[in-house]
């Protein structure tokens, strides 16, 4: 699996809209037959700070980035963030999440 983890430092007034500005981007990439998961987080020490956790199966991710949907986000994000967004991109075995073994529901 194709594992990437991307943060995002928006511009202030963009920081309370972000998710509504990717939602877009964010349903269709969900919809794409490779992805296994698309997560934003926002950061709990900076308001301005968004992260987005991504899993593809090896041969998705060529698809993901050559999408309309992605050019059409490479397009339009700009105005929006602040930094260029810092990027973790990693093929790890397996095919998504597993339980963590130290921690159970009591």
């Amino acid at each position: 699996m194709i594992f990437i983890v991307v943060k995002f430092t928006v511009r202030p007034e963009y920081a309370d809209g972000w998710l509504d500005l990717v939602a877009d981007f964010t349903a269709a990439t969900r919809a794409e037959p490779g992805n296994v998961f698309f997560e934003w987080s926002r950061s709990v020490d900076d308001p301005h700070v968004y992260v987005l956790t991504e899993g593809f199966r090896n041969d998705a991710a060529e698809a993901h980035v050559t999408s309309d949907h992605f050019k059409a986000a490479m397009a339009a994000f700009p105005k929006a963030i602040a930094t260029t967004p810092q990027i973790i991109n990693v093929t790890i075995p397996g095919d998504g999440w597993s339980e963590m073994a130290e921690l159970k529901p009591s």
